[in-house]
């Protein structure tokens, strides 16, 4: 009934005019806007044909009327404000569809821009046309793979600006995460990081040219959040920018795409993260301390930690520490075998295993790789190493630390002497020192910002000690080195664990220390201070471990069976790689495991790989987040593998 009014009232109006006889319902909307190549009216003859244009604008909104529904969805007659509300809608709609459409025709036929973009010429506001922008921002939404682009070739952001790489006037596209964005007014600010070491600045500036745009341009710059992956494509010219990386050259963006928007909230600020322990001490007491951010918190986010780039370098120079491990051997002719992680029974004795059924049969995980290295000698295979899982069930929750790491062991047969081993692995470690000096100045540095170290004192041979001389060195100096470290202390809790030390008496009494008497990790960290202090070393080798402390396998001194022929190597007092010559007579074998309550039922296979023919040998099993913690001079083991594993950490 209401339509039906409306339409007669217009329709007679319009007779009473003269103007119209006839008006049919159109068969599309269309929005209710002059063509902007419409001649403009001017004088009596605008005048005139106003009330025309208005009739026929009503007439166009009672024709749309005719076309919305009448009811809701719950089949109500829908109010007179709600078909308004329905018509302003549709015109909104069509309004904005025929402005895409006149874009898509100016930019040859292409089509729409997409969601996000803001390089399209005209308005968010209805305002006047500009030309489309040279530069422009995009959101690539989800990348599923639909389409490569041809010729595409992103730069390196650590190639940029230096000799060889892209310069200033180079057209380049990078891609990394937005580290940080700032924005003042007619001007924002990117940095961008990749690989979390390498950084450069992108700017983008008003153009007086494209006011609209402009704008549009700068208020999507200014909202992206920090570390989402961005897409950055402009010219490089020069500038002086000293926060990043790339400090000779800028580029000045003419595209941004992005390619995955970060979450507002981190869980902890990237930069904060980076900051030293020095850094954070001395705000403490200011009126600004800045935040501290603790091992669990970084663990729990570990993804997160890693783009820290301290410890993205300490990565690096873990994967390098087994590439020169594998390359120092490799041409020194070893071969890289594989070896089993289900073993029946415990390859180094004791408890320390982590059990499990195997369909009925008892299992472990493997301790080591070391019987199936002396098995692989056995079949001819003379030099042998494998860099692979090491499973420990240590409920110990110290700083070195944890239930799974990286083993890189070794195994070799020798002609005469199991020194010829020794020598072997004191070529490698050096060789991997040496490589890691030479060519990872750039991850040392970025480590040496966040955790200061000295630079490791080594030398080839090294300095090496008998067990015994390393205990008379405790004896004689451990002491007094102690009473030095009582004086300089601050803390408390330190001071009197000194004390403890210092007064205890018999055994735990460091000036009455047995030759004989096993180390633990305090009398190690003292001697190494002792020998770094009276050689100038910080690399070095402790031989003949007393007989009592070692695996059943380990061969005793021919000359007095309280020792060993087995040894230790350590970096800064602590050790990081524990050997010996092994026992390849099977009788021997025997009467060694019984003597140290050994079953080797479960790995019987074992014992008979020497009962045809056996070659001398010996080798060692190395600790390699240990080797990286120590040579980087880190607090704690946890910082130098990926994903730790200890007692209390299983996730993730």
């Amino acid at each position: 009934f209401f339509r039906r009014c409306w339409m007669q009232m217009w329709m007679a109006l319009c007779c009473v005019l003269g103007r119209v006889t006839r008006l049919a319902p159109p068969t599309r909307l269309a929005a209710p806007v002059l063509s902007a190549s419409r001649p403009a009216l001017h004088g009596h003859a605008a005048a005139a044909r106003a009330p025309l244009r208005l009739i026929r604008s009503m007439a166009d909104d009672a024709a749309a009327l005719e076309e919305l529904p009448t009811v809701d969805e719950n089949g109500q007659p829908l109010s007179k404000n709600a078909l308004k509300k329905l018509l302003k809608a549709r015109q909104i709609a069509e309004k904005k569809a025929k402005k895409a459409a006149e874009a898509a025709g100016r930019g040859g036929g292409g089509s729409a821009p997409a969601s996000g973009s803001v390089e399209s010429g005209s308005g968010s506001d209805g305002g006047p046309e500009e030309a489309v922008a040279p530069w422009g921002f995009s959101d690539l939404g989800v990348v599923m793979s639909a389409e490569r682009r041809p010729d595409f070739a992103p730069a390196a952001v650590a190639q940029l600006g230096v000799p060889g790489g892209p310069g200033p006037g180079d057209e380049v596209v990078v891609r990394g995460r937005l580290a940080t964005v700032r924005g003042k007014g007619s001007s924002a600010f990117l940095v961008v990081r990749a690989g979390s070491l390498h950084t450069v600045q992108a700017v983008f500036f008003r153009d007086a040219s494209y006011p609209r745009q402009s704008k549009e341009m700068l208020s999507a710059l200014q909202s992206l959040t920090e570390e989402s992956v961005v897409e950055v494509e402009g010219r490089l010219q020069p500038a002086e920018v000293l926060s990043c990386s790339q400090d000779g050259v800028e580029i000045a963006i003419s595209k941004v795409r992005l390619v995955s928007a970060a979450a507002p909230k981190l869980p902890f600020e990237i930069e904060d993260a980076a900051r030293s322990e020095a850094e954070v001490d001395a705000s403490e007491h200011t009126d600004r301390p800045l935040p501290r951010i603790g091992q669990e918190l970084r663990l729990n986010n570990r993804w997160v930690d890693l783009r820290v780039p301290a410890n993205s370098a300490i990565l690096r120079v873990k994967a390098s520490v087994c590439a020169l491990f594998r390359e120092s051997l490799g041409a020194q002719g070893f071969l890289e075998i594989q070896t089993p992680k289900l073993v029946a029974g415990e390859s180094e004795g004791g408890a320390d295993v982590f059990r499990t059924d195997y369909f009925g049969t008892p299992a472990c995980l493997a301790q080591s790789p070391q019987l199936y290295k002396q098995m692989a000698l056995m079949a001819d295979l003379d030099r042998v190493f494998e860099v692979a899982p090491v499973f420990r069930s240590e409920n110990s929750l110290t700083h070195r630390h944890m239930t799974e790491f990286v083993g890189l062991d070794m195994e070799m047969t020798f002609f005469e002497h199991y020194h010829e081993v020794l020598d072997m692995l004191d070529r490698t470690f050096c060789a991997v020192f040496d490589g890691l000096n030479q060519s990872h100045q750039e991850e040392l540095a970025a480590v040496r910002a966040q955790h200061p170290f000295r630079d490791l004192r080594y030398r080839y041979p090294c300095l090496r000690l008998r067990y015994d001389e390393a205990m008379a060195l405790l004896r004689d100096k451990g002491p007094a080195k102690l009473a030095e470290k009582l004086d300089s202390e601050t803390d408390e809790r330190a001071r009197a664990r000194i004390r403890e030390r210092l007064d205890a008496r018999g055994p735990e009494s460091l000036a009455e220390h047995a030759d004989t008497e096993d180390m633990g990790t305090e009398d190690e960290k003292l001697l190494g201070e002792i020998v770094a202090e009276l050689h100038g070393q910080d690399y070095y080798i402790i031989d003949k471990f007393p007989a009592a402390v070692r695996p059943f396998y380990t061969m005793p001194d021919p000359t007095d069976p309280r020792w060993s022929n087995s040894y230790d190597i350590f970096i800064r007092g602590e050790e990081v790689t524990s050997g010996a010559q092994r026992v390849h007579d099977p009788q021997m074998l025997l009467d060694c495991a019984k003597e140290k309550g050994v079953d080797l039922s479960p790995i019987y296979s074992y014992v008979d790989s020497f009962k045809y023919g056996a070659m001398p040998h010996a080798g060692g099993g190395i600790g390699l987040e240990r080797v990286v913690m120590l040579f980087l001079g880190l607090p704690n083991i946890r910082k130098s593998s990926m994903f730790p594993r200890d007692p209390k950490r299983l996730n993730p």
